[in-house]
């Protein structure tokens, strides 16, 4: 049978399962660009607008544009408060609907590795953004153990649990992500990991919280109810989770940035 990849049409369900985890990164990943304010931002695979809310919050752009291929995701976008200045459009990240030159930023938050054609997105990101401008992704570094879920999703394994992969998987590896940026021709590539951790109040809250993952949400649904129980019990143990106390875990991501040649 062919593995579907995650499909992402739920923005409260993102919500509660990664966009906390995608925005303690971002704000690492923004500290790192030390952009100036006043651009004008592309944010493709924007999803329900986690990051894009952060990028506004934090860099006073001149212009943001969402860009994602989930009306579900981008309606939940359009419901924050940081994000109503923001234009949300229905897209395709091989195929964005701009012309040339039309911005000063592009990014991807969790996206290259769901992209089906990486080289074309990155082609894509740097025909949209104007020589000197800047291109820059993170995304979980999944084959370093470094994603969210990593817990349960070892626990998973060992049970012999099939779990839905991104289709370019691949590109979540440093030197892949390297490769992508100096192939394309983009100037000044610089890579750097992103190492964070989260608290839950408790185990239940980290387990809600897995749970909603597109990676491990799926499978868990397919299970008994007695098999549930025993994975969780496993990971209970896996995270050092006391009765009532907090659960404090950790993830680590890749980053790159690179810029436009400038015209000669």
């Amino acid at each position: 049978m062919t593995q579907q990849p995650p499909r992402f049409n739920d923005g409260a369900a993102y919500e509660r399962g990664m966009a906390g985890w995608s925005q303690l990164v971002g704000n690492v990943f923004l500290d790192w660009l030390a952009p100036p304010p006043g651009l004008r931002w592309i944010d493709i695979g924007c999803g329900n607008g986690a990051f894009t809310e952060l990028l506004i919050q934090r860099c006073a752009p001149a212009e943001t544009q969402g860009i994602d291929p989930s009306e579900a995701q981008l309606a939940f976008a359009r419901t924050r408060p940081a994000a109503r200045d923001a234009a949300f459009l229905l897209g395709d990240a091989m195929a964005l609907p701009f012309g040339v030159d039309r911005f000063d930023a592009a990014v991807m938050a969790l996206v290259i590795f769901f992209v089906p054609d990486p080289v074309k997105a990155l082609a894509e990101m740097k025909r949209v953004v104007a020589p000197g401008g800047t291109v820059a992704a993170y995304v979980w570094d999944i084959f370093g153990g470094g994603s969210p879920g990593e817990p349960v999703q070892i626990e998973m394994r060992a049970a012999g649990i099939t779990q839905p992969r991104p289709p370019s998987a691949g590109a979540s590896r440093m030197e892949a992500l390297r490769d992508l940026w100096t192939g394309a021709g983009l100037e000044a590539v610089e890579t750097r990991d992103i190492a964070v951790r989260r608290s839950f109040a408790s185990f239940e809250d980290f387990w809600r919280s897995c749970s909603a993952m597109t990676s491990i949400g799926p499978p868990l649904a397919a299970m008994a109810a007695g098999d549930v129980e025993q994975l969780k019990t496993r990971v209970r143990v896996r995270v050092g989770a006391e009765a009532d106390g907090p659960v404090v875990c950790h993830a680590r991501a890749n980053a790159i940035k690179g810029r436009v040649p400038k015209s000669s």
